[in-house]
């Protein structure tokens, strides 16, 4: 089922680019995205919103989140696949570039804890995500690297706070809309 879900990614993000689907926030995306899902996934699938870990048994101390944007799962919960997003639109460029890195270290928490697979969903609307002018720090990893790895440190305030990344994640940036792109991370396991 994982690549199925990975086209299901693909073609829901061509439906948007097409004008098919319309997003404007991180919640319409969310949504969007479940509708999408269920018409396009087998019956017996559930697509859940904003599902806490806990409904898998899983203990929400040992965890960097404590709700999934969107889940997939089989009836018996064997197969589990989580969907993060982000949609950031306000500024705050630094920080949102490390909020993306917190849920793909969350997914490999969920992919260690025995889901299938996960992915991450990234819609950028603001060129300072993705150009290339300001190869430093965390910069570098979205705009020059495009390679998400090793560890990656909070870039303000209080830096005490890292996350250590078990794989590499590749960005590729591609067009949605005018000065919108996005990109998708697969997170499996080792």
């Amino acid at each position: 089922m994982g690549l199925v879900i990975q086209a299901q990614l693909g073609e829901f993000m061509d439906q948007v680019s097409s004008g098919n689907i319309e997003i404007y926030n991180e919640y319409s995306i969310q949504f969007e995205l479940a509708i999408f899902l269920r018409a396009n996934l087998p019956i017996e699938y559930k697509i859940q919103l904003e599902r806490n870990i806990s409904y898998f048994g899983l203990d929400k101390e040992n965890f960097l989140k404590k709700e999934m944007d969107i889940v997939v799962f089989n009836p018996d919960k064997k197969e589990r696949h989580c969907i993060e997003i982000k949609n950031p639109t306000n500024g705050q460029f630094p920080e949102q570039m490390f909020s993306i890195c917190k849920d793909i270290k969350f997914l490999e928490e969920l992919v260690d804890a025995g889901f299938s697979d996960s992915y991450c969903l990234v819609v950028a609307n603001n060129p300072l995500f993705y150009n290339n002018n300001g190869d430093e720090g965390i910069y570098r990893l979205f705009r020059k690297e495009k390679l998400l790895k090793g560890t990656i440190q909070k870039p303000t305030g209080k830096k005490d706070i890292t996350y250590q990344l078990n794989n590499k994640y590749k960005i590729e940036w591609k067009d949605l809309s005018g000065t919108e792109k996005y990109f998708i991370t697969t997170v499996i396991g080792k």
